[in-house]
């Protein structure tokens, strides 16, 4: 899966290579906040990166993936474990997270969203904000696990 993380990121980068420095520094704030359990900094991060992504067809996915993860670490905050499923991709921004999976084949289908919201807030992060290179770089382990829960559905096992 880690080749996989990498072609995704690959495939992601001329896509989201135009996104400024201190937007990608917030979409990644955003990100370890959320995989530190530092929920209201989450909410907040992005929140704020939400804020400074402009309006386009590409830029949505990335908005509703900060979104995902927002509405996540809301419910997390107010002690609600389950995934949140009001907010989901659509299908034109499907296109644009690394597990598309048909419904059928999706267990958790809110767990399966906001992996794929944190997948993609990850690969913008390494794409764009190099200042948080190094750091990232130490939760990449972390994306592989995520990606791997879905390896057999992929049909990459």
């Amino acid at each position: 899966m880690e080749q996989f993380l990498t072609a995704y990121i690959n495939r992601m980068r001329p896509l989201f290579n135009g996104i400024p420095v201190t937007t990608a520094h917030e979409i990644a704030s955003a990100f370890l906040a959320f995989k530190f359990g530092l929920y209201p900094n989450a909410i907040h991060e992005c929140t704020q990166a939400i804020s400074l992504i402009p309006e386009s067809g590409v830029n949505a996915a990335l908005k509703k993936a900060l979104s995902i993860v927002r509405a996540n670490a809301t419910n997390l905050e107010n002690a609600q474990v389950t995934a949140d499923m009001t907010i989901t991709f659509s299908d034109e921004e499907s296109s644009y997270i690394p597990v598309n999976l048909s419904p059928d084949l999706v267990e958790d289908p809110g767990t399966f969203q906001l992996d794929n919201a944190l997948v993609l807030i990850y690969a913008i992060a390494v794409i764009g904000s190099p200042d948080d290179e190094e750091t990232l770089i130490e939760h990449r382990k972390f994306i592989v696990r995520l990606l791997t829960g879905y390896k057999k559905a992929l049909g990459l096992s």
